[in-house]
């Protein structure tokens, strides 16, 4: 389910980002195997602000069960 998120969040541009970073949310939602789940997703820089954004996702069962989430995430490049 993350990778799924993470696949849907990283095709927001890194244009359309750029003006928000940092930022994330969470959400609730209902797992592919029928349980509630919170899921994350945040955009931060990678390294140097204005460069490459980080995207990352977590998909966890509660705040209490965040350390046992799965998590995932990518690179948004910035355009060259």
């Amino acid at each position: 389910m993350a990778r799924d998120e993470l696949s849907r969040a990283v095709t927001l541009r890194w244009q359309d980002l750029k003006g928000v970073v940092p930022w994330g949310d969470t959400f609730e939602g209902i797992s592919p195997a029928g349980r509630n789940v919170e899921v994350e997703r945040s955009y931060i820089w990678a390294a140097a602000e204005h460069g490459d954004i980080l995207c990352e996702v977590a998909v966890y069962g509660g705040a209490s069960r965040y350390e046992h989430g799965a998590r995932v995430s990518a690179i948004i490049y910035r355009p060259s």
